[in-house]
Order: C-alpha cells, then structure tokens, then sequence
C-alpha cells in the first residue's frame, strides 16, 4: 500500500466515524513527516455549527498540536474535495499538500469547480492529488444519502444535507 493509500485509509476510519453520528461521512488526516498530528470528522450536525467540517476540524487540531497557525511542512489527506471553505482554510494554514478522495461537482475546489489551492494570485499554493481510494470515499457518501433518503421517504428523516 503507498503512502497515499496508507493516510487516506485513515481518513475513511475517520469519515465513518461521521457515520455513525449520523454526520454526512468525511473524514481528515493531518500528517507531519510520518506522524498523524491531527484527525478529524465532520461534527456539522452534531454541533449545529457550519465551520465543523473535518478539515476546518483538523486544522484547528493540528495548530493547537504545532503550535503555530502554520502548517507549512504538512500534508491533508481527506475523503471528499475539499469546499471553499475548506480550502480557505489550507491556502491559510499554508498545508504543502493535500490528497483527496472522491471529487465534489456540487462544491469542490481542487480542481473540480475551480482550484483555490493552486491559484496564482494567492501566496500560498498546495500540492494536489485527487482520486485515492475514490471509489471507497465516493461509496460511503452515495450509501450514507441512500440510507437518508430511504429513511425521509418512511417518515423517519432528520435534517442532514
């Protein structure tokens, strides 16, 4: 398994963790070396707040562990394309790297509907690889919104989107 598979494996472990919260499942891993220095879900629901994304998440994490808000030497690796929020948030924290699972064509912007981490106007510009393990991270959204769905249709739905 490479490396890129390795962390990502990781990231997924995370994303079900979501899961089971009844959380949309994405899941992050912050990596320094080859040392996880941050590990994330997303808590959206669970916390009421839209900021809880799992990479927001995590790298709060991983600066509180650094201490220090930048993250120059890091690398991200998460199970859906990271929203512009999201990669906000890596363009700031100055994140080397990022690999992502599955693509988002509804918000994704590393490369999908735009690329904010590797825009020339910016000072900081992030490595990108997408597509590890995609079709694993892209399973476990389509069956967590199945399951939603089917569970809206028996009168059982919850607010999830």
């Amino acid at each position: 398994m490479d490396r890129n598979e390795y962390y990502m494996r990781m990231a997924i472990e995370e994303a079900k963790k979501a899961e089971e919260k009844q959380e949309v499942p994405i899941g992050c891993v912050i990596v320094l070396g080859d040392t996880v220095i941050a590990r994330a879900h997303n808590l959206r629901e669970t916390l009421q707040n839209p900021l809880a994304h799992a990479e927001i998440l995590a790298v709060n994490e991983a600066a509180k562990r650094l201490k220090s808000w930048r993250l120059e030497d890091t690398e991200m690796f998460v199970t859906l394309e990271p929203c512009p929020m999201c990669a906000g948030s890596i363009v700031q924290s100055r994140i080397k790297r990022v690999v992502y699972g599955a693509s988002d064509p509804k918000a994704g912007c590393a490369g999908t509907l735009m690329n904010l981490l590797q825009e020339e106007r910016f000072n900081h510009r992030a490595e990108v690889v997408g597509g590890v393990l995609e079709e694993e991270c892209g399973n476990l959204l389509t069956g967590f919104f199945k399951k939603l769905r089917d569970r809206k249709k028996a009168g059982e739905g919850q607010g999830n989107n």
